[in-house]
C-alpha cells in the first residue's frame, strides 16, 4: 500500500461563484484522512497549494476565458508541479477542491509522471458535466468547464501551461465521462469528434453501473494502465449531496456512487484522485462533505460491513 497524500486546493475562481474555496476545510472536518487511516493507509496532509500572484504570469490572450490570471497563475501551474512531485515520490495524491478547474493542474501533473514511467494513464470523470468546453465554444467562459479539455490536450488551452510542449495529454480513447446529464451543444460535438467515451445517466439506467464500469476497467487493465479519478460532487443526485453550485437533477444515487468506488477498489488501478466542487455554504449540515468522505473511503477499501451509521436528525 503506497502512502496517501492529501493536498488542498481552495480555488473558486474557475466557477465564478463563492464558496468552493471552503471545500478542502469541509472535507477535513468530515475526517476524510482519519477514515483512510482507519482502513490501514498511511496518510499525510500536505496542507494547501501555495498560489502564485496573478501578476507573476505573462499576459495570456484567450478570449472567452474568465478569471484567467487568477486560475492559471494562482493554482493551475503550481498544482501541476505539486501533482507531479507527489506522484513521483510514490504517493497516491488526493486533491481536495475547490472547483473543477483544479484538474487542469492535477491531471496534467500526474499524467506527466506516468508518461515518464511508461504507464498509460486513464481518466474517469465522475460528473454531471463533461467539462470539455474551450474558450471559443463555452457559453459561460468559466474555466471549471474546460478542465478535461485541457487535460486531453486541446490546443486552444495549452498556452495556460508553463511548458506546453512538455505536457503528456491523456488521449481521448483513455477518457470516460461517467454520469453526465448536462452537456452544452458545441461541447457535445467536440466530444464526439475527439472520441471521448460518455456514459450518461440514460446509459447507466439502461445498463447499470456494474456493466459499464467493468468494461472501462477492462480497457485499463488490457494495456497495463493506471487511473486518475476525478469526482465532482454533482455526480451525485442533489437529494444526496446538495452542497454544490451546479446542481443537476437525476444524478447517481448513494448506492450507485459507492458501487463505482467499490469496483475501482477491487480493480486496484487508482493512482490519484480529485474531490471537487464541494461548496459548504450551500450544504445541509455537512451532508455533502460526509458523503464525499465516505465515497473516498469506499475507493480505498471500506466495505459495507465496516460503514458506521450516520445520523442527521
Amino acid at each position: 500500500m503506497r502512502p496517501i497524500a492529501l493536498l488542498g486546493v481552495p480555488i473558486e475562481a474557475g466557477t465564478g461563484r463563492k464558496g468552493a474555496a471552503m471545500g478542502p476545510a469541509a472535507l477535513r472536518v468530515a475526517e476524510l484522512g482519519a477514515r483512510l487511516e482507519a482502513l490501514g493507509w498511511q496518510v499525510s496532509d500536505r496542507g494547501d497549494v501555495r498560489p502564485l500572484a496573478p501578476q507573476q504570469v505573462e499576459t495570456l490572450d484567450l478570449p472567452g476565458a474568465a478569471y484567467l490570471p487568477e486560475v492559471v497563475a494562482a493554482w493551475v501551474r503550481p498544482l501541476h508541479d505539486a501533482a507531479y512531485d507527489l506522484a513521483r515520490e510514490g504517493a497516491i495524491p488526493i486533491f481536495l477542491g475547490g472547483d473543477h478547474s483544479l484538474s487542469m493542474g492535477s491531471v496534467t501533473g500526474v499524467a506527466r509522471h506516468w508518461a515518464e514511467e511508461g504507464r498509460p494513464l486513464f481518466v474517469l470523470w465522475l460528473d454531471a458535466h463533461a467539462d470539455f468546453n474551450t474558450p471559443a465554444i463555452s457559453p459561460s467562459g468559466n474555466l471549471h468547464g474546460m478542465s478535461l479539455a485541457l487535460a486531453s490536450g486541446e490546443a486552444e488551452l495549452l498556452p495556460m501551461m508553463t511548458r506546453p510542449a512538455a505536457l503528456a495529454p491523456v488521449p481521448a480513447e483513455r477518457i470516460c465521462v461517467f454520469g453526465a446529464r448536462s452537456i452544452d451543444p458545441e461541447e457535445r460535438n467536440l466530444l464526439r469528434r475527439r472520441g471521448v467515451t460518455v456514459n450518461d445517466m440514460r446509459q447507466i439506467d439502461e445498463n447499470g453501473v456494474s456493466l459499464l464500469m467493468r468494461d472501462f476497467i477492462r480497457k485499463v487493465n488490457d494495456i497495463n494502465g493506471v487511473l486518475h479519478v476525478s469526482l465532482d460532487v454533482d455526480f451525485l443526485d442533489p437529494a444526496v449531496a446538495p452542497g454544490v453550485g451546479t446542481t443537476v437533477p437525476g444524478g447517481a444515487t448513494y448506492r450507485e456512487a459507492h458501487l463505482v468506488m467499490e469496483l475501482l477498489e477491487d480493480a486496484g488501478i487508482t493512482v490519484s484522485l480529485d474531490v471537487v466542487e464541494l461548496n459548504p455554504f450551500l450544504d445541509e449540515r455537512g451532508r455533502s462533505a460526509i458523503a464525499l468522505a465516505e465515497l473516498v473511503a469506499s475507493l480505498f477499501g471500506q466495505d459495507v460491513m465496516d460503514r458506521p451509521t450516520q445520523a442527521f436528525a
